[in-house]
């Protein structure tokens, strides 16, 4: 998935006490630390939008 060298990207994201309270108890809850928990979630809905609409093209020489 990551190329060697590429750190990813990061992006900064608000939550209300509540919201990342229960994500960080769900997390823990799954073995996972938030920010993988947060990665887990986002997988998981790129996979169920591309099952429905078919895979997502990437060109990573236009979209880097």
């Amino acid at each position: 998935m990551r190329r060697v060298g590429d750190h990813g990207k990061h992006i900064s994201i608000r939550f209300d006490t509540e919201t990342h309270d229960k994500l960080f108890y769900i997390a823990e809850y799954e073995g996972r630390s938030g920010s993988g928990q947060i990665m887990y979630l986002i997988r998981k809905c790129i996979a169920e939008f591309e099952k429905e609409h078919g895979k997502i093209e990437w060109d990573e020489n236009k979209n880097g």
